[in-house]
């Protein structure tokens, strides 16, 4: 059994990775500023992870980190960056001070989510694969997937957030020797919504699954994987993910006909399909409401 420190363990994200972790033999330290009830194998703590005196007395006896906490989307530039980026070198260092080795942070695909999809992708409205660039046996030319080390191409102060936690993420690995996995989690959600996550949907089962081979697998240095289940759209490389031992079992694909059958008028992806970070690139991106929002990455 290893001890695994959980911050943002009372959001979403948290909540869905918790049973994958306990499933998995880990002791939890379920740490928010609204932590989850006690239960076998959960410790709640309630810290702030700006905090670095409380994030250390979290941490001491730790096997791990996996940092979710932070504002999940588009805000205030000066919240994001002393929840998002404060807090995760906060708990990066807390880590660090109590020896532990391996971290896994929650970084997002909005990070990049300026860099073009594919040339090919069906649904895009962008180019289309040549053709006159045929593939073997006359077959259309494969896709090039999205690499998994893309480098950063912001598309929201919230995505500048997530550069600055891979950027630290790296700084803790080469500079003190963690072992760090950094986690581009593309579009997590009960069940595809939108057309554009047919493509990038990561279901809460495989996110469970993600996080349980990034916290067990041999890591050197700093890495960078996509967090994006087994969708038969995908067009993002499996080449990080398939390292740690992750394997996806679920697909986007099972709910394309209830998705499709939304008019394009309520869909908020149809017009940005061509971009990695779709409606978050448009001039007015999805926003957090409310006064609360510091949990989930």
């Amino acid at each position: 059994m290893s001890r695994v420190v959980l911050t943002g363990a009372g959001g979403s994200l948290g909540t869905d990775v918790l049973p994958a972790l306990l499933a998995a033999g880990h002791e939890v330290v379920a740490v928010d500023l609204a932590p989850p009830a006690a239960a076998d194998g959960v410790l709640p703590v309630r810290a702030d992870v700006r905090d670095l005196d409380q994030m250390r007395a979290a941490c001491r006896g730790a096997d791990a980190l996996l940092h979710l906490a932070g504002i999940p989307l588009e805000a205030e530039p000066d919240d994001l960056w002393d929840v998002n980026i404060r807090g995760t070198q906060v708990a990066l260092e807390a880590a660090r001070l109590a020896g532990i080795r391996r971290a896994v942070l929650a970084s997002s695909i909005h990070a990049v989510g300026f860099h073009p999809v594919p040339a090919g992708v069906v649904g895009t409205g962008g180019p289309s694969r040549p053709d006159d660039a045929p593939g073997p046996g006359n077959a259309p030319a494969p896709l090039t997937p999205v690499e998994d080390d893309i480098p950063p191409r912001p598309n929201t102060f919230y995505g500048v957030s997530k550069v600055a936690l891979e950027a630290l993420g790296h700084l803790y690995a080469d500079r003190f020797g963690m072992e760090v996995v950094l986690m581009r989690i593309a579009s997590r959600q009960a069940e595809p919504t939108s057309r554009r996550h047919l493509q990038t949907w990561l279901s809460p089962a495989d996110a469970g699954r993600l996080v349980v081979s990034a916290l067990a697998a041999p890591v050197d240095g700093c890495i960078t994987v996509w967090g994006v289940s087994a969708n038969v759209d995908r067009y993002v490389a499996d080449t990080g993910a398939s390292s740690l031992g992750f394997v996806p079992t679920d697909d986007a694909g099972a709910y394309r006909e209830a998705v499709e059958s939304r008019g394009v008028e309520d869909d908020p992806s149809v017009g940005w399909l061509h971009l990695l970070g779709g409606e978050f690139c448009s001039p007015h991106p999805p926003r957090m409401i409310g006064t609360n929002p510091y949990r989930e990455a």
